[in-house]
């Protein structure tokens, strides 16, 4: 991966921004529960689902589809992710660590 691709995107630093504005604290994610990232039980599945059958020609095309699907994530969503999250990393907590079911 090139250096540029691994720097923090500008959108980043405003979201820990807004986090931790509503009082939410970032957590280190632990490196024995690859399960917990809400990426890969939440957003990846409805966002596979979204584009799928799309085809892109050219990468800003898809940066543009990624960017419309996220800006217009439902406040719902989001929340239920979240608390599922919540939940998730507490039974973490409990394991020590350990691997968490889905």
């Amino acid at each position: 991966m090139s250096e540029k691709k691994q720097e923090k995107g500008h959108n980043s630093t405003s979201f820990d921004q807004w986090l931790q504005r509503y009082g939410w604290e970032i957590l280190p994610h632990p490196a024995h529960s690859p399960d917990l990232a809400p990426s890969d039980f939440h957003l990846f599945g409805p966002l596979k689902r979204h584009l799928g059958g799309m085809a892109f020609e050219i990468e800003d095309d898809l940066i543009s589809e990624l960017r419309n699907w996220f800006d217009n994530l439902d406040v719902d969503f989001v929340r239920v992710g979240i608390n599922s999250l919540l939940s998730r990393w507490q039974k973490c907590i409990d394991l020590h660590g350990d691997y968490v079911e889905k």
